[in-house]
């Protein structure tokens, strides 16, 4: 089974298996965005799945 390659490319699974994904919407129109907001999209969050969401998507 081949994995979902648009959807690895979000991704970064850490070397303990947590699965890290980039904050979205902070490609453009950021001027307009107080400080904080374009801070707190500089973090990463981190994304809980499923045993079946996680084969699904992250096969290997």
């Amino acid at each position: 089974m081949k994995s979902n390659k648009s959807f690895l490319k979000r991704l970064r699974v850490t070397r303990k298996g947590k699965i890290i994904a980039r904050v979205p919407g902070h490609n453009h129109f950021n001027a307009k965005e107080s400080g904080t907001g374009r801070q707190r999209r500089r973090r990463q969050t981190s994304l809980e799945f499923s045993q079946t969401e996680r084969s699904r998507f992250l096969p290997r």
